[in-house]
């Protein structure tokens, strides 16, 4: 029997109707298991995921294939969003044994869940060096059947192994202006002065990389940290890894000059892009910057918002196809042909030359991924802007690809920084709304009566599995980002009460932080990675949310905590900076203060908007007027008017300047 149909993972409901019993992650599969004297089969996944569809439809869907399965395993189902905690300390064990990790991931365990064989995609017959599912399937059964004692002291030197592995956070102290200078010769060795980005072949977007760059710039005035954050935002606009039509990044490109990418558009990718953007915007004022800020905040309203007014996980690489076809990327590319289906041949030929379509294409089967070449000298904007729409509009026509409705608290989180900056700084004040939207749903939903917060919700309904490090770090940064733009005290009120939580059961020694709670369920080995990926680790984002809020309420014990958590840094910024972006990025504000900004005066205001546009690195703003406003942020309890007039106050250091009415000396006071 088929467990998953009432489930509120996207992902697995998509598995809901497969032969294979499968059954949720949960002590229950394990049981069953040492009833049966049976394997676990561990498949990890996700919506957006390209090969998890393949394996899928290969494998799962295959009666003959499940049938084998179901007679011989118990099958355990796991949405990798909706369960970190377990992808990571499988993924580890993955990665330690064969060198590499990705997913599907496709472990076999013990019913004690101890793990003992590995892999990612098998495919149904051999192909490449690599074994049949098929195969690997009897092969697990043969040796679980003949050679348990082996199978046994495999797993138990795996446990032992991962259990061995003691994280190294760095000692004492806080990282400086020596680890901060290793990290930037580190992040310019790797630097791809060609294209952009750092590394080769698949290239991420590297969001979190670019914000230490724009801090760092804004605290030194290194130009170099600019120039690089600059023309790597520059490459990634004009390239296929952006959707030229509808705004929004794909997950990543397969080649270094951003021309192909893999299409799933993710809700995380965009918030952190949407958020530098609009940062280099404001430190260099620059139009393409603004635009793509824009373009991407509305893709996300647009098409990841959900009714609730939550922001869904995801949108899918696949889609159908004119032949009816499920193949990646069919949504988004163009042939010639179709361009003068929809343009006629003079526009057609304008637009193949302005977005890089040629005949022979730069995708599959003649169709090229529309990106901007830069080589088609002036263009007429307004013919450029009646051709975007056209195609547009045509594309709309297509099948859509699948969405991943899940809403996941951390990746929100990240949202609302996002949508309530950019809101605020280009004066959308529906962006912000949406922001406080989504801030409404995680209290109401992911918070609920039990004072914790919830990883995921599905259609207003949260699900079964416990927030971990990266939600309450994300969350508290989103709220904290929320009240600063909107001067509404209570989000930094909601922020403290989930860093209260960081405090309690996600601290441990030292200043280190684990990924789950004290009194979480208790996996082969307590998750603990702080290492920056796609979004920053638990680990960064809650330090730089301590280190936020410490600097709005003055609370020692949150800044203790943040400085003990960014040892992590200064022991990994030197070596892998590109690993630890957004630890860099609060190492900045760590060594520029932060700076913190008290407006007595209007929200909205022209004070108020220049604080939230001061560059200095981490700065946080609180802004209100009135008797009240002390009990709403602490920073303007005895903050008064000077002379009648709004009035700012900027301190670091418990050292604060002279309180001035004047907003460009303000702005300069603050980078601006």
């Amino acid at each position: 029997m088929n467990r998953l149909a009432g489930v509120t993972s996207p992902y697995l409901l998509q598995h809901a109707d497969n032969p294979v019993d499968w059954w949720p992650w949960g002590a229950d599969a394990f049981e069953e298991a040492k009833r049966r004297d049976v394997p676990v089969l561990l498949s990890v996944g996700y919506s957006a995921c390209h090969w998890c569809h393949v394996m899928a439809h290969e494998s799962f869907e295959d009666d003959d294939t499940a049938a084998y399965l179901n007679a011989h395993f118990v099958p355990v189902k796991v949405d990798r969003e909706e369960r970190p905690d377990v992808d990571a300390v499988y993924m580890e064990a993955v990665q330690a044994a064969t060198g590499h990790g990705g997913w599907p991931m496709t472990v076999f365990l013990t019913p004690d869940a101890e793990p003992f064989y590995f892999g990612t995609y098998f495919p149904p017959e051999p192909r490449h060096g690599s074994p049949s599912f098929q195969q690997v399937l009897e092969g697990v059964t043969a040796a679980w059947t003949d050679r348990r004692e082996e199978v046994a002291e495999v797993a138990g030197r795996i446990v032992a192994d991962l259990a061995g592995r003691s994280l190294v956070h760095g000692g004492d102290g806080v990282p400086g202006e020596s680890e901060v200078a290793q990290a930037l010769l580190g992040l310019t060795r790797e630097y791809d002065e060609q294209h952009g980005g750092f590394g080769g072949a698949p290239k991420f977007p590297p969001a979190m990389a670019v914000e230490f760059l724009l801090r760092h710039y804004a605290r030194t005035g290194a130009e170099g940290a600019l120039q690089m954050a600059a023309d790597t935002c520059a490459a990634m606009a004009r390239g296929g890894i952006y959707d030229q039509l509808g705004g929004g990044f794909a997950r990543y490109s397969v080649d270094r000059e951003w021309i192909v990418p893999h299409f799933e558009k993710m809700l995380y990718d965009n918030a952190l892009l949407c958020r530098v953007y609009a940062h280099l915007w404001r430190a260099t004022g620059s139009d393409e910057a603004r635009r793509i800020a824009l373009e991407t905040a509305d893709f996300m309203v647009r098409e990841l918002r959900t009714a609730e007014g939550g922001f869904a996980s995801a949108l899918d690489a696949d889609s159908e196809d004119a032949e009816g076809r499920h193949v990646e990327g069919a949504f988004y590319v163009w042939t010639p042909e179709q361009l003068r289906e929809v343009l006629g041949e003079d526009d057609a030929a304008f637009a193949a030359a302005y977005f890089g379509v040629t005949e022979e294409g730069t995708f599959e089967e003649g169709a090229s991924v529309l990106r901007l070449p830069g080589d088609t000298g002036p263009v007429d904007a307004a013919r450029v802007a009646g051709v975007r729409a056209r195609l547009l509009a045509a594309r709309d026509e297509r099948p859509h690809p699948g969405r991943d409705d899940k809403v996941v608290a951390a990746w929100n989180g990240l949202a609302i920084a996002a949508l309530a900056e950019t809101g605020a700084y280009f004066d959308r004040p529906d962006l912000v709304e949406r922001a406080t939207e989504a801030a409404d749903l995680l209290v109401r939903v992911h918070l609920g009566e039990v004072a914790r917060l919830t990883r995921t919700s599905k259609d207003g309904r949260a699900g079964d599995n416990a927030g971990v490090l990266e939600d309450y770090g994300d969350v508290a940064e989103g709220f904290l980002a929320l009240a600063a733009v909107t001067g509404e005290g209570a989000w930094l009120e909601f922020a403290g009460f989930l860093l209260d939580i960081v405090l309690e059961q996600f601290t441990g020694e030292g200043g280190q932080l684990y990924d789950t709670a004290h009194d979480a369920e208790q996996l082969i080995r307590r998750p603990q990675d702080p290492t920056d990926s796609a979004t920053p680790s638990g680990w960064t984002a809650a330090a730089g949310a301590l280190l936020s809020y410490a600097a709005y309420t003055g609370s020692e014990a949150h800044r203790t905590a943040a400085e003990g958590a960014l040892g992590v840094v200064k022991a990994l910024g030197p070596r892998v900076p590109r690993f630890v972006g957004w630890g860099l990025a609060v190492a900045e504000a760590l060594l520029d203060g932060p700076r913190e900004v008290a407006v007595a005066g209007p929200v909205g205001g022209e004070l108020h908007r220049t604080a939230l546009l001061g560059r200095a690195p981490g700065a946080v703003v609180a802004a209100g007027e009135g008797p009240g406003a002390g009990a709403e942020f602490p920073l303007l309890v005895d903050r008064p008017l000077v002379g009648g007039e709004p009035t700012a106050y900027v301190c670091r250091h418990f050292v604060c300047d002279a309180p001035t009415t004047d907003a460009g000396e303000l702005a300069g006071k603050l980078g601006g």
